[in-house]
């Protein structure tokens, strides 16, 4: 497994509000992020590993406990979803799920062409508060700009990557029934509704160099 340089920030963050595609509860959640898993893993972008998630008490608020879960069975398998409340913390035997991020490798392609795993390649979180349900895909690398960490340009990466999460982002849409909502600009990108921004190039064409923020 080959190690990216990550950074602390996203580089680019895609949102769906998901009031009128599902219904709010751990069992949607569940459901609904097995089916985007499914879209993303045709990119190999996600194959899920684990679960985790954190804790609220209804009128209380969080509880500040996160747990893990190693998934053993596909995400749509009907036993998780009570596998996950077995999982309750017990000083708290009221507390809810309060969202759910799915962890898991995905496959990039470097400047030689070869295949490269990383753990968390592309990020996944999903709502599972009464409030409404909702979802979020992040990036946190550079393979999907134009240029990389330093302000390069890396256009044998750059081709080998970025048109998977373009094509996986507009597949997400299809299946949702909406695009997303691009994220907040952060430091490391802006993102698009397609991907990230490109941003403007110096006179030497370089870009940022973002490195004395990672």
């Amino acid at each position: 497994m080959s190690a990216l340089m990550r950074a602390p920030r996203e580089c680019g963050s895609w949102f769906w509000d998901l009031h009128d595609f599902a219904t709010p509860g751990l069992e949607s959640a569940l459901s609904v992020a097995a089916r985007m898993c499914d879209v993303l893993a045709r990119f190999d972008l996600l194959a899920p590993v684990e679960l985790n998630y954190s804790w609220y008490v209804l009128d209380v608020g969080p509880v500040d406990i996160r747990s893990t879960l190693e998934l053993t069975k596909p995400l749509g398998d009907p036993s998780l979803p009570e596998r996950v409340r077995g999982s309750r913390p017990s000083a708290h035997p009221s507390a809810a799920t309060a969202g759910i991020d799915v962890i898991g490798t995905g496959t990039w392609i470097d400047a030689g062409g070869r295949p490269r795993t990383d753990l968390k390649l592309v990020d996944l979180s999903l709502s599972t508060a009464p409030t409404g349900p909702s979802a979020e895909l992040s990036v946190h690398h550079d393979i999907w700009g134009w240029h990389d960490f330093t302000g390069r340009p890396h256009p044998e990466v750059y081709p080998n990557n970025a048109p998977r999460l373009a094509a996986a982002l507009k597949e997400l849409g299809a299946l949702l029934g909406m695009s997303p909502e691009p994220g907040e600009r952060t430091h490391f990108g802006a993102s698009t509704p397609e991907g990230l921004a490109t941003p403007d190039a110096y006179e030497d064409g370089l870009g940022p160099d973002l490195t004395d923020h990672l």
